[in-house]
């Protein structure tokens, strides 16, 4: 745990006790804050008093002299409108953070060149951050990963020369955060989200931008419009830029040429890595994230060779085509975590011979975006409440059938996928759908198509 010092002997209210808040009162409380927590839900409330955490309705809380208020990212700072407390904060002068910021202080309190980097992205993050933190650990090195991915961030281990903290960054952790600054920061791309809580496209994209704008080193994916916009911004005003790219080389920077990533300076190309015989990091999605991860490591001060034989060992994320198992040529694919359309997009391009379990509780706009990968699909197995739906788009393209269960629908395409004479059928689960019509959440899916794999004969579990 970080114990917060730097608010020491100030007064310190906390609202949302989830898990990151929880570990932020316990941070706050450790480096000698006064502080006053409080949650919307009974439940949590009582949880953080069986802790040992000060609890009080801060609606009727003295707010006299209170330094700042700690906001749980989960709960809104400015639309569709600012949470009560932040109200009450604001008219008592407190300001309003979160953990991150709360981190940034101690880092440059305890130890202000300790390496850390900062991932955001609309897309890709995840993934991008448990690379960067397996690839810095697979080379000796103390990686401590948080933030918007496992542990919160003021439970990890306290900055210290030797350490470093890999640290994903949602949009509203940044908002919360106004004094980020990492070593090396990595802006993936941007892309429409999270409107109702940041307004408009362009407050989004402000926001995403501020991570790369305080790092030392920033780090910009320049596939998409916006994120070219800001590391064009960033250059002109004299930061340092590492453009990374998938689509069009940049003039310098790291470019992924296939499986192979190059680093572009002067007109020279210079291969760094490879990613071919990966699996965990097929497609182009992957590419980008490990041209990030690669960009970040290079600023750490690891080697391309160490860098390279942390790629070969990254196991993946759990249901983020992730690769369950296999059975003779049949590869067992979970990306439960699509739950839309556009993020089941990246699963269908990046195989050739695709049997298909889609469906669930469906999202706007369906999978008619998807058509382009029907050529790819030699069958669909339809389950949950999407399942008549998507029949009738697939309607004559792709052959298909309702299988109404993750279990009948693997046991379905594996007997097909046998079957097949490719060289590696896939049977990939990327649903295109939400999970709550069957499920409690996209985790629970992925369990549910790992267990049914699992369960078959014949089968060889990947990393198991």
């Amino acid at each position: 745990m970080i114990a917060a010092h730097s608010f020491d002997g100030r007064k310190v209210a906390v609202f949302g006790l989830g898990g990151s808040g929880l570990a932020t009162a316990r941070a706050l409380a450790e480096g000698g804050a006064a502080v006053t927590a409080w949650d919307d839900n009974p439940d949590s409330v009582a949880r953080a008093g069986a802790a040992g955490i000060a609890t009080a309705d801060l609606r009727a809380h003295d707010w006299t002299g209170t330094a700042a208020l700690v906001l749980s990212p989960g709960v809104p700072l400015t639309h569709p409108r600012p949470h009560w407390s932040v109200a009450l904060a604001h008219a008592a002068g407190a300001e309003v953070i979160g953990d991150v910021e709360i981190f940034c202080r101690e880092r440059r309190r305890l130890a202000p060149d300790a390496p850390f980097v900062a991932i955001t992205g609309t897309n890709g993050k995840s993934t991008t951050t448990a690379l960067i933190a397996h690839v810095l650990a697979a080379a000796g090195r103390d990686a401590q990963m948080g933030g918007n991915i496992g542990r919160p961030v003021l439970s990890l281990a306290p900055p210290a020369a030797a350490r470093c903290h890999v640290v994903e960054c949602s949009s509203y952790q940044i908002d919360l955060a106004p004094s980020l600054d990492p070593s090396a920061g990595v802006l993936l791309n941007i892309s429409p989200d999270h409107l109702d809580r940041h307004g408009t496209m362009d407050d989004y994209a402000a926001i995403k931008a501020r991570l790369v704008e305080g790092s030392a080193v920033a780090i910009v994916g320049t596939d998409d419009a916006r994120s070219a916009a800001v590391a064009d911004r960033l250059q002109a005003a004299g930061r340092t830029v590492r453009r990374i790219a998938t689509r069009t080389p940049p003039a310098d920077g790291l470019f992924a040429d296939g499986d192979t990533l190059l680093e572009i300076a002067g007109g020279r190309r210079t291969p760094l890595a490879s990613l071919a015989g990966i699996g965990a990091l097929r497609g182009r999605h992957n590419a980008q994230n490990a041209l990030a991860a690669l960009a970040a490591c290079l600023a750490c001060g690891l080697s391309a060779d160490a860098v390279q034989a942390g790629f070969a060992s990254f196991p993946g994320l759990a249901h983020r085509m992730e690769q369950v198992a296999r059975r003779g040529r049949v590869l067992f694919v979970n990306d439960s975590k699509a739950t839309n359309a556009d993020a089941a997009a990246p699963a269908l391009s990046s195989f050739e011979r695709i049997y298909w379990i889609a469906g669930g509780l469906p999202k706007q706009g369906g999978i008619d975006g998807l058509a382009r990968f029907w050529p790819r699909i030699a069958r669909a197995y339809l389950v949950g409440e999407a399942a008549p739906a998507f029949a009738a788009t697939l309607g004559g393209a792709v052959p298909y059938e309702i299988a109404g269960t993750i279990e009948a629908a693997v046991a379905r395409a594996a007997a097909d996928a046998a079957a097949d004479p490719a060289a590696e059928p896939v049977v990939l689960l990327s649903p295109a759908c939400a999970s709550f019509d069957q499920f409690r959440n996209f985790e629970v899916r992925g369990e549910a198509f790992r267990a049914a794999v699992t369960a078959l004969d014949d089968i060889t579990v990947i990393g198991g």
